[in-house]
């Protein structure tokens, strides 16, 4: 099969540290070229990262007719717009989450969600360790499940990073918290009927830099999580059945070509006795999720997740966003 032609929106870090390098290792991407509002930036990482194209503008970019899907690292706030530029020059997208400010901004891919493929870029649903997580959970082994509770944090006080910018959608909720969001519809395959949202403001930037909410995914299921950008670095995942537990050591930030490891205990002894190891083999999920991607680009296999489901995400980020206004329970 040939390979899918992409081409990268932006130099940000997150697309030249982690995702770019995994694509280029991936058996159905090529990545040809990269766009920046300088050139001379785009081209210093093209020639880093061995990428054949340089472009100093997104509209050259997105006008390259060899170009046929696109990744969209691009801050926050201009997600949407630059996502929507690109479908409607005919190109499939990958966006960076979260996919945008609010729903209803999202709603806007709606106009091109049945020409091209866009996905929000949750690479953690391609991991393996979530893969067999979830398996669990569907076979029963664990009993019912009614409980997920997660913790996501890392420190950053830096007034130049977007994370702290409220304008471009900084913020722990936006930043950290969606991954917990997902990973609570993912593994309940539902959506939450409700939530309430506890939130505590930095002084001088005013974003959220810390989020512990409560999502009721009615039936007694409940998902639970605190996330912090002013924290010490830290993050579990704790999925308790009425049988069984399992703990996944490292669920959002897995070690990028290394094994991971997953918890399951019987909860016959509370001294860890009856706690069992689960090592998987030696994976990448920012490969797995371009070579997934590019299959569905190329018919190959259906897209697993497309725009509707980046807005029900978004419907509980705004419904959190309201609680925190309102001090009460918010119907998603």
């Amino acid at each position: 099969m040939k390979k899918v032609v992409w081409g990268v929106l932006s130099t940000a870090k997150i697309g030249w540290e982690k995702v770019i390098p995994a694509m280029q290792k991936g058996a159905h991407c090529e990545v040809r070229a990269i766009a920046s509002r300088a050139l001379p930036k785009a081209r210093a990482w093209a020639d880093k990262l061995d990428i054949p194209t340089a472009y100093g503008s997104y509209e050259e970019l997105l006008a390259d007719p060899e170009i046929e899907a696109i990744y969209n690292p691009l801050p926050n706030d201009q997600h949407v717009a630059l996502t929507l530029q690109a479908a409607r020059a005919g190109k499939h997208v990958l966006c960076e989450k979260p996919f945008a400010i609010n729903a209803n901004e999202a709603a806007q891919l709606r106009e091109v969600a049945g020409k091209v493929h866009i996905m929000e870029a949750f690479m953690v649903r391609f991991h393996p360790q979530w893969l067999a997580v979830r398996e669990r959970v569907r076979s029963g082994e664990l009993g019912e499940v009614r409980a997920v509770q997660a913790f996501f944090s890392y420190f950053n006080r830096d007034a130049g990073n977007i994370r702290n910018q409220v304008q471009a959608g900084g913020g722990a909720l936006y930043d950290i918290g969606c991954y917990p969001i997902v990973m609570g519809r993912y593994l309940f395959e539902a959506e939450p009927l409700r939530v309430m949202a506890l939130v505590d403001r930095d002084p001088e930037f005013g974003t959220d830099r810390m989020v512990s909410a409560l999502l009721d995914f009615g039936s007694g299921r409940r998902l639970d999580f605190t996330v912090s950008t002013q924290s010490v670095p830290y993050q579990r995942v704790q999925v308790v059945g009425s049988q069984q537990r399992i703990e996944v050591q490292i669920p959002f930030n897995a070690p990028l070509g290394g094994e991971t490891q997953y918890f399951l205990d019987t909860g016959a002894a509370l001294n860890g006795s009856s706690v069992s190891a689960h090592t998987l083999a030696a994976c990448d999920m920012y490969t797995l999720q371009g070579d997934a991607f590019s299959l569905a680009v190329r018919g190959a296999q259906s897209l697993p997740y497309g725009v509707e489901d980046a807005i029900c995400n978004m419907r509980v980020i705004d419904a959190l966003f309201a609680s925190e206004r309102s001090g009460a329970w918010v119907a998603v």
